[in-house]
């Protein structure tokens, strides 16, 4: 026992005459499209928004994580230093050498980091080939006219 549902013809109001339809114009086309180019444009900054949104929110939970993970190795770094002395401590050597070698020692690893950053920096150098393909550049656009 299956009930059809009636279907019902949809069908044009008996005072709209069908007749050769007019061609839109040129202006017509450009402005249709210039409007279907500007909606898909907007719909475009759209999404890259809604992505970048989403990528920053990830990005952001990442750097804090990253923040939180050095901050936790600092503190790891600290603790060491101050075991690394009572380590020393063991020896028989007074608290305060203990501590005092830990420090002199953080300071030389330290001298050395800076002395091999220095030698990096040094030998740095200004990029000479681009510099001297753009001065040529130069001279040919200028020597053109």
């Amino acid at each position: 026992m299956s009930h059809a549902a009636p279907t019902t013809k949809l069908t044009r109001p008996a005072t709209e005459v069908e007749g050769p339809r007019e061609e839109p114009s040129i202006g017509e086309l450009v402005a249709s499209a210039s409007r279907d180019v500007s909606a898909l444009i907007q719909h475009e900054i759209a999404l890259v928004k809604s992505e970048v949104k989403v990528s920053a929110k990830a990005g952001g939970l990442g750097a804090a994580l990253f923040a939180a993970a050095a901050f936790l190795l600092l503190l790891a770094v600290i603790m060491l230093s101050v075991a690394l002395a009572y380590f020393i401590h063991m020896t028989g050597l007074d608290l305060a050498w203990c501590f005092s070698i830990v420090f002199l020692l953080y300071t030389l690893v330290a001298g050395v980091l800076a002395f091999v950053g220095y030698r990096k920096f040094r030998a740095v150098r200004p990029p000479e080939r681009a510099i001297h393909q753009a001065q040529e550049t130069k001279n040919v656009l200028a020597n053109r006219g």
